[in-house]
């Protein structure tokens, strides 16, 4: 790709810190962040697998959650699980407490929200800590260096639930029912437009070259584009 995008755009990725297949997509998402375009930056926006919940999660669930696992550890060589998750825990179909933890974290500091991801993560897939509990999440939030009194008001404050539901009716707006999703968001003179993009768990190429594409596409209809070249 260009070193330069043509004009303003974002790349949206939406996901849920304890989506197995947003975990196993990081790699190659850090890969194609670091191959962008400088015109490009990337916002990440948080969905959602499942509300609030204290009840234990269904054997059924927790049999194809596993089952899932392996099946991502066949098709995405090097990402690992700690399958003692599902016997060392009481696993929950509880993602919303999590997705606020992002939130609460970049409350407190700028690029928060993706270190508290990337240690939901570590925490759920390798150490077989759950992060449903809110006590996981601030231990976390604590190893971060984030006020942890403050964190814990944050995680179930109406401000926080606020933003996430905003999030959440976003993907919604996007039409973005699974994670990870990709999106375009361009800048162009009817005002902006959204572009799904295309991704691989396996390929950081996949999705620049069809962000490559889907730049030219827009450039060649919008004449502020056409002035400058």
């Amino acid at each position: 790709m260009n070193n330069t995008a043509e004009h303003p755009a974002a790349l949206i990725v939406a996901h849920d810190p304890m989506c197995s297949w947003c975990w196993a997509f990081a790699r190659t998402l850090q890969s194609i962040e670091d191959a962008l375009p400088a015109g490009i930056s990337t916002t990440l926006l948080l969905g959602g697998l499942a509300a609030d919940s204290d009840q234990p999660m269904p054997a059924d669930m927790q049999s194809h959650l596993s089952g899932v696992w392996r099946q991502i550890e066949q098709h995405v060589p090097g990402t690992k699980f700690n399958h003692d998750f599902w016997t060392d825990c009481s696993p929950r179909r509880s993602t919303w407490p999590a997705c606020r933890a992002m939130i609460a974290a970049l409350a407190q500091k700028s690029g928060a929200d993706r270190q508290m991801s990337k240690a939901i993560q570590q925490a759920y897939y390798l150490n077989a800590r759950n992060p449903s509990d809110d006590e996981t999440l601030i231990s976390l939030a604590e190893d971060l260096g984030l006020d942890t009194k403050q964190f814990a008001a944050d995680l179930h404050s109406d401000e926080t639930k606020a933003e996430h539901h905003r999030q959440r009716q976003i993907c919604q707006q996007l039409g973005i029912q699974g994670y990870p999703s990709m999106v375009l968001v361009t800048e162009t003179e009817d005002g902006k437009a959204a572009h799904r993009v295309a991704l691989d768990h396996n390929s950081a190429d996949v999705t620049l070259n069809h962000l490559s594409e889907l730049l030219k596409a827009e450039c060649s209809e919008d004449s502020r584009c056409l002035s400058r070249n």
